[in-house]
């Protein structure tokens, strides 16, 4: 987020700190995904699904087929919105003007927890038929003082672009199998202090389901979403407002959480994962498409670099 030393020095400490948390965020993900599977009854706290007010989108056979950008998310309510970001992949190349590749450094970088299996290679991050392309492949790499063996894609937007509050959404290509997302795909959103600033997972693929959390030091809070999402073109979205996050998928609102939220600035995250944890199914090759990623905000909303 800033140029000059004394900045940059902090940003590389804040990123040490991250790192050595790592541990800890792969112990948070276990817990996000007893929260899928666990009863309404467990010590996890849990959010409910919400009713849908809108009929589901009829998800595209192209990474977007809608000839201009929408005027206003997928399935959310009617309101006066303006698109801030919009992360579209139209080119031959990854636009370095908004996106990083890897884990919050330059060339191949290790992965966001140690229990994962790849090292991020900006070679596996590519564009073509109008679709970002993240490729897990078997690659064996030394990343993060162990080795790996696969190389994965990843991009963000730290230190490029950063909101507070808004409508994040995304329209990805789940590699699947059998009716289960393979592997670990994400798409999130996370702040300078992580986890006392939280962390929004708009979708993560665990244990062969698409879910959703927010994460903050005080819990892990989220669900599974039903339904099947691999193998098609499915949007993902959250809309973060104060007090609130309320989560779409394709268009229908799956889940809200009102505890804990955040108001710190947010960055946003798609990578390709893979792990033998949390009950994953690891499928290599696999390939994970990105047609846009977009953020809308009301007026007054902040986002910036």
């Amino acid at each position: 987020m800033n140029t000059i030393v004394a900045s940059g020095v902090r940003r590389r400490e804040a990123r040490a700190v991250r790192r050595a948390g790592a541990a800890m965020a792969a112990g948070l993900a276990v817990l996000g995904l007893a929260a899928c599977q666990a009863s309404a009854t467990g010590r996890l706290e849990r959010a409910d699904p919400v009713t849908p007010s809108v009929a589901p989108a009829q998800p595209a056979s192209a990474p977007d087929r809608a000839a201009s950008t929408p005027a206003r998310p997928a399935g959310n309510t009617p309101e006066t919105w303006r698109l801030v970001f919009n992360g579209t992949f139209t080119g031959r190349a990854l636009g370095t003007a908004g996106w990083s590749t890897g884990w919050l450094a330059h060339g191949i970088t290790p992965p966001v927890s140690q229990p994962e299996l790849e090292c991020y290679d900006p070679a596996n991050v590519t564009v073509s038929g109008g679709a970002l392309h993240l490729s897990l492949i078997r690659q064996p790499h030394s990343c993060g003082g162990k080795a790996r063996p696969y190389t994965s894609g990843m991009i963000n937007t730290d230190g490029k672009f950063q909101f507070t509050y808004g409508f994040m959404q995304a329209r990805i290509w789940l590699p699947g199998h059998a009716g289960q997302i393979v592997n670990w795909p994400a798409f999130w959103a996370d702040g300078q202090n992580w986890p006392k600033d939280g962390e929004i997972d708009v979708l993560e693929g665990l244990g062969g389901k698409a879910c959703w959390h927010f994460i903050n030091p005080a819990a892990v809070r989220g669900n599974c979403a039903a339904g099947t999402f691999d193998n098609g073109w499915h949007t993902f979205g959250a809309d973060w407002e104060p007090g609130s996050i309320t989560y779409y998928y394709d268009g229908r609102a799956v889940g809200t959480i009102k505890s804990g939220i955040t108001h710190a600035p947010m960055y946003l995250i798609v990578n390709n994962a893979t792990a033998h944890r949390y009950q994953i199914p690891v499928q290599v090759p696999a390939d994970m498409r990105i047609g846009y990623v977009r953020v809308w905000q009301h007026p007054g909303q902040r986002s910036g670099s």
